[in-house]
């Protein structure tokens, strides 16, 4: 049975495989309200996305949520999160957490001996995690995917 209060969950884990590198042009200017000509002038130079997005490949898995607690934080229900398992996870770094074995999407928040999960959805209340429970970080995210 699901809890409401982990209303944002996992619903896939994929890990990092980097096949090939595939460019794109980063254009020199930003655009504020239009797409610029692509002549040769504005491009600044090549971005890979593996290279932007990722900095530890051995340690980057994605995942893809499942539910709306994090639509403050701009992750939305189907959207393709960036974990890096290296990371620490320090208090208000949005992490993978393990809670009472469910995968779940929170805002980790530590003030001295004291530790939660909170959402980023005023419809989900923050989760205080007691001793009874158990508690494991799987990975910090770095980066959310969605579609537009």
């Amino acid at each position: 049975m699901t809890s409401p209060r982990l209303a944002s969950s996992i619903a896939g884990i994929c890990r990092f495989e980097k096949k090939k590198t595939v460019a794109r042009p980063l254009f020199l200017s930003g655009v504020s309200a239009g797409f610029p000509s692509p002549a040769d002038d504005y491009i600044d130079r090549e971005l890979d996305l593996n290279e932007y997005l990722i900095a530890n490949p051995a340690a980057t898995f994605f995942v893809r949520v499942d539910g709306d607690s994090m639509i403050g934080a701009g992750i939305h229900h189907d959207d393709i999160l960036i974990v890096d398992r290296s990371l620490e996870p320090v208090s208000g770094k949005i992490v993978i957490a393990i809670l009472d074995g469910e995968l779940t999407v929170k805002r980790l928040m530590k003030t001295g001996d004291s530790c939660c999960l909170e959402s980023e959805n005023p419809l989900y209340p923050a989760t205080e995690i007691k001793k009874e429970m158990e508690l494991e970080i799987w990975g910090v995210v770095t980066s959310a995917i969605h579609r537009l």
